[in-house]
């Protein structure tokens, strides 16, 4: 699916970019992967959910930062699939990792019997991090 058949679909509208809004997203993702690091001692399924809050606030403001917005109906998943549009090589891999990791967040928080791993939210801290880092660049931001 392309940027422009996510217009078409109404997944994303257009708005011009504000930085003021693109670098506090950009902020508030690296106080989420930390505060995902204090949880993960506590409780996996939150600091999954936290990582997760991270990445999507990264992608936001990549999208935000083109112009667009995702719509306000299924913004998540609407917001991975504009990412999976513009990812580069170095992070393409992640985004099929990062919708599922979505997936597995919503169930972490909904559902009772939902259990994440230690070492599956570890896993998502580092991608987390690397995607932190990747965004950074891209949007020449620290």
């Amino acid at each position: 699916m392309t940027i422009e058949d996510l217009l078409r679909d109404r997944r994303i509208g257009r708005q011009p970019p504000d930085q003021v809004v693109i670098r506090a997203m950009i902020e508030r993702a690296g106080s989420d992967l930390d505060s995902a690091a204090h949880m993960l001692e506590q409780d996996a399924d939150w600091a999954l959910s936290i990582a997760c809050n991270a990445v999507l606030r990264c992608a936001r403001a990549l999208v935000f930062a083109r112009g667009f917005r995702p719509a306000n109906h299924e913004a998540h998943k609407n917001t991975f699939a504009f990412l999976g549009e513009i990812a580069t090589h170095e992070i393409e891999q992640l985004v099929p990792y990062f919708d599922r990791v979505r997936i597995k967040r919503h169930r972490a928080v909904y559902d009772a019997e939902a259990r994440t791993t230690r070492s599956e939210a570890e896993t998502l801290l580092k991608h987390a991090h690397t995607f932190l880092r990747w965004t950074e660049r891209e949007l020449h931001v620290r």
